[in-house]
């Protein structure tokens, strides 16, 4: 059905007009101005508008109508709906507004479009969008005053404004487009169903998208991951602060932004995430090429020193090799080029460099295995023959399957090799640093494409422990209970194969103290509440008691400074530990996410892990090999290899414990969030010290 929206053989314009000022006169006279298909507009009050007859109806219509599109008031939307149904029309683009954006009245009057057109078995665009466009049959079904240039690039926004917006700028800049859709509301088809049929779609490249958010995050997940196999995403998300975020009761939770999770998102689908509308079309340029390295190495070619380095700077920050050709290659440049020239990586071949010198090293490159991707930089000097670089370019371009991309710098004197470059398909970048940028993109994508996923030895937990996990989080959630701390949330991690220390409870000074010599010493003591998850912050925890005076008044002073400080929660008592020292603290966690469900969260531990804020994410479910690169993502990730002498720590552990979180929220959905802080990891295996789960 969305193949009827984007190459439809006939479309009605219901409110069209013949008055210029009008949405449906923009509408019907951009579709007569390029569409060579049947058009029918769609008005009771006319006969004829712009030289064509004119409709009361769809259903008055003659001839099959494969698209609608709808510029009426809001209210009479429904009833045009329903003549379209009974007409048999495939596909809707609703552009009126006045509809969920505006609250009340128009969230009802959305939901009875939406079952009109579900029940016909027709697919809408919108309400309240801009409408679609398809270059390769000149069809501008919007009101936008112009279509973009044809191209292999689809684009889709939420935006209707940023839509014109972006439609002008490919106008200025020559960026062709495939196919647009502007879809509003998201009434019926959103951003998932568009990723799906541009997947399919023989005239598009590269997809392109602005979003504001996601309505399925599930459906989204498992769409996207199949299409940039095929073809790579580049995606604008709006709405990136924390502004907005809920509050949250755990350290996990309190980390754990809703852009964080789109970020996750964006990395477990293998979407490319651009920062800005002008990233967006970077990083798109780089991608119509429709080349991909064989590696992260890449050849600098510069007339000018300056820009050369700005290049290089950013390709190291950004991981990109810049390593020297051959030792063959060189020798065979230094002949031809002058003395002073650098003949390593960047090949710098100085500010009076012709067309002849750039042949020299492109020639080279293109038979060098060391250069992977080619970025040649120029800068136009008075001796530069730009015309004839860009030819050099485009000639060593159409002779080899390596990437190459340009940064002519400058204005009016390489305008007109710019556009050559373009024609060819071959990206050019006014800003070194920028151009880079856009490339690390690429080799990002062809890693992810080309990444051999290890099959998972999935963790096994026994029915049994499963089970008796079951009872006891079903318990505390019939009995209201939604905090779990102390000895329950040890229980339930316990049973997911989690260690903890020797632990008892005690109600008197006394039965402390008979735990402590039963146990051992030292031991540590904390108070014991359904009503206190930060046990520190109220003065309920003591460490490091030796002998027995040090645990009787550790219970009194525990239990007072409770008391003192939260007069109304209930004291079981005071838990017993045995005192495990040694290893490196971290922290593990699970977060819920409103569109994408769960996530798993690692990082050092101790009470500044919110402050630093070194920890990493990942959507379940968590594979091995996304475990470990939680680990190594941090930046604080070497402490565990072992420093200043000390034994690696067990990364293994950490990942088998990663995973065993993923497994517990995947078996009982409805818990909303985890802490294990601090979790100490050991040479060899790790033990927790404390948790809280929140269901």
């Amino acid at each position: 059905m969305i193949e009827a929206i984007f190459n439809p053989s006939s479309i009605a314009v219901i409110g069209a007009s013949a008055e210029e000022k009008k949405v449906g006169y923009a509408v019907l006279k951009n579709l007569i101005d390029g569409y060579n298909g049947k058009i029918f507009p769609v008005n009771p009050g006319r006969r004829e508008i712009l030289s064509l007859p004119c409709y009361p109806s769809v259903s008055a219509i003659p001839d099959k109508v494969d698209l609608a599109v709808i510029v009426i008031p809001a209210k009479a939307v429904a009833e045009a709906l329903q003549d379209c149904a009974i007409a048999g029309v495939k596909g809707v683009v609703v552009i009126t507004a006045g509809f969920k954006e505006v609250g009340g009245e128009g969230v009802k009057r959305e939901r009875e479009i939406v079952n009109i057109i579900r029940k016909a078995g027709m697919r809408m665009v919108g309400p309240n969008c801009l409408g679609v466009m398809n270059t390769k049959i000149k069809m501008n079904a919007s009101f936008a005053a112009e279509m973009p240039p044809e191209g292999r690039v689809a684009f889709f926004s939420q935006s209707g404004a940023l839509g014109v917006a972006i439609i002008d700028w490919a106008l200025e800049n020559n960026f062709g487009f495939s196919k647009f859709v502007s879809f509003g509301n998201k009434g019926d088809l959103n951003e998932t169903d568009f990723l799906e049929y541009f997947a399919k779609d023989p005239d598009t490249d590269v997809i392109l998208g602005y979003i504001e958010d996601i309505v399925d995050g599930k459906r989204f997940l498992e769409v996207t991951k199949e299409v940039t196999k095929i073809k790579p995403v580049i995606l604008v998300k709006s709405g990136s602060t924390e502004a907005g975020a809920r509050a949250a009761s755990s350290h996990t939770g309190a980390l754990a932004g809703s852009d964080r999770a789109f970020t996750e998102a964006f990395r477990k689908t293998g979407v490319i995430r651009a920062q800005g509308i002008q990233e967006l079309f970077d990083i798109a340029e780089m991608f119509i090429s429709n080349r991909k390295p064989k590696g992260r190495r890449l050849l600098i070619i510069t007339n000018a020193g300056g820009p050369g380095i700005i290049a290089a700077d950013a390709a190291d920050r950004l991981g990109i090799k810049l390593d020297p050709m051959n030792r063959a290659s060189i020798d065979a440049i230094a002949e031809k080029l002058p003395s002073n020239a650098s003949l390593y990586n960047p090949v710098d071949i100085i500010g009076d460099a012709t067309s002849e010198r750039y042949k020299i090293v492109l020639d080279q490159a293109l038979k060098d295995e060391v250069a992977q991707g080619i970025c040649v930089i120029l800068t136009p000097q008075a001796m530069t023959d730009v015309d004839n670089i860009a030819d050099v370019v485009i000639s060593a371009s159409k002779n080899t399957e390596k990437p190459i991309f340009t940064t002519f710098i400058g204005g009016q004197r390489i305008k007109k090799a710019i556009m050559r470059l373009k024609a060819n398909n071959i990206p050019n970048f006014t800003d070194p640093s920028v151009a880079i940028n856009a490339y690390s993109k690429l080799i990002h994508f062809v890693e992810l494409i080309n990444k051999e996923n290890q099959d998972d030895i999935p963790i096994e937990i026994p029915s049994s422990n499963i089970n008796r996990a079951k009872e006891i989080l079903e318990g505390l959630r019939s009995s209201g209970i939604s905090e779990i701390g102390g000895e329950e949330a040890l229980e339930v991690l316990s049973l997911y194969g989690f260690s903890f220390p020797d632990r008892a409870l005690a109600k008197t000074p006394m039965e402390a103290v008979a735990i402590a010599e039963r146990i051992g010493y030292p031991v540590v003591m904390k108070v014991s509440s359904p009503h206190i998850l930060h046990k520190t912050d109220v003065g309920g925890v003591k460490l490091n008691l030796m002998n027995e005076k040090s645990v009787y008044n550790a219970f009194l002073e525990i239990t007072s400074n409770v008391q003192r400080v939260m007069p109304e929660a209930f004291i079981e008592g005071v838990m017993v530990y045995e005192m495990v020292t040694g290893g490196k603290e971290i922290i593990l966690g699970v977060s819920y996410d409103k569109t994408f469900g769960h996530m798993i969260m690692f990082g050092l531990g101790g009470i500044y892990v919110e402050v630093l804020k070194d920890v990493s994410f990942r959507i379940i479910p968590v594979s091995e090999q996304e475990a470990f690169e939680m680990i190594n993502e941090i930046k604080a990730s070497r402490i565990l290899d072992g420093v200043r002498g000390e034994k690696p720590y067990d990364k293994k552990d950490i990942v088998n414990c990663i995973r065993k979180l993923s497994k517990l929220v995947q078996d009982f959905p409805f818990i909303k969030e985890v802490d294990i802080n601090p979790y100490l990891v050991m040479n060899n295996g790790g033990i927790g010290l404390d948790a809280r789960i929140i269901i």
